[in-house]
């Protein structure tokens, strides 16, 4: 049942939550997108556990995570993966930067890169685009904090991509965002390395997540390049945001939606909100009938995509 605009298989895509707690409802849609979309392109559906930002880790709450996608009636299709397993992947895609000279060391903190003369040149995520104060080496007396990917200027730095819910999307990586980090300086992965050298070594096809990683996207396409990885396609479904309109989140205090309730709950307080969210019309009376539902309603949903704003 797959729309016009579906994409070619093989269809492999992922659910790749953090275990900085309990999933809420924005995570629920999040997974539920991904899962759906996986379904109606009779595709495979994996599942990764993003842990490498260890400060942020809740002991046990990636186990919770599991357990919590199965009584919602969620199944992956192959073993899970932690990414911090598999660290030696992002230390070899490192080195394959910095033997292509893409890399270099940055000492500049947070403050100085708001306080420098382009602190007004904000993307849309709000993060102030780095001024390449390192670009040519460290300062005289500056010590290394992050490790820095170089990006391509003029035309090259601009990255387009159609995505499958927003339509076609624009970022010019050198003018919107600047070299970005790839190593923290606190020793751990950066998201974007991680991220893209996991999709690749996965083979996913199609990423679904949420639009507030839309502006992350052309960062991942150029690291894809520069690494030789395929560009997988992408949906960002919207974000569920709390009453003071932000983003739900563990940050923002969003609750946990499996309170370990029955499943008539679970169906009642999470999934079929969830798919009201999403804009599906399912009418279920137990979770098995909810999925049912959900598949064919979800290629509907994709039929009157991209959403036209």
């Amino acid at each position: 049942m797959p729309s016009p605009n579906s994409p070619t298989a093989p269809y492999i895509g992922r659910f790749a939550p953090s275990p900085s707690g309990p999933l809420h409802m924005g995570s629920l849609v999040a997974a539920m997108a991904s899962y759906l979309d996986a379904k109606v392109h009779r595709g495979t559906w994996l599942l990764r556990i993003e842990d490498l930002d260890y400060d942020r880790n809740v002991e046990g709450a990636d186990m919770a995570i599991l357990a919590t996608l199965q009584r919602c009636g969620m199944t992956w299709d192959e073993e899970a993966t932690w990414q911090s397993r598999r660290l030696p992947l992002y230390q070899a895609a490192l080195k394959r930067l910095q033997d292509a000279g893409l890399v270099y060391a940055c000492g500049c903190s947070r403050k100085e890169i708001h306080d420098s003369v382009l602190h007004a040149r904000l993307p849309k995520g709000g993060a102030a685009v780095y001024p390449g104060t390192c670009r040519h080496g460290l300062a005289p007396g500056k010590a290394a904090r992050a490790l820095r990917l170089r990006v391509p200027e003029g035309p090259q730095a601009v990255y387009g991509f159609a995505d499958r819910w927003h339509g076609p999307q624009r970022q010019d990586l050198a003018g919107e965002v600047g070299d970005f980090i790839v190593l923290r300086g606190d020793g751990y992965w950066a998201y974007q390395l991680a991220v893209v050298v996991d999709d690749g070594v996965q083979g996913i096809t199609q990423v679904v997540r949420g639009a507030d990683l839309l502006d992350s996207t052309p960062r991942q396409l150029y690291l894809q390049d520069v690494l030789g990885l395929p560009h997988p396609g992408f949906l960002h479904v919207p974000v569920v945001n709390n009453a003071n309109g932000e983003k739900l989140s563990k940050q923002t205090g969003a609750l946990a939606f499996d309170t370990g309730t029955h499943a008539g709950e679970l169906l009642a307080s999470a999934l079929l909100p969830a798919a009201r969210f999403l804009g599906l019309d399912v009418r279920a009376d137990d979770v098995e009938d909810f999925w049912r539902q959900a598949i064919p309603a979800w290629a509907q949903r994709l039929a009157r995509l991209p959403e036209r704003t």
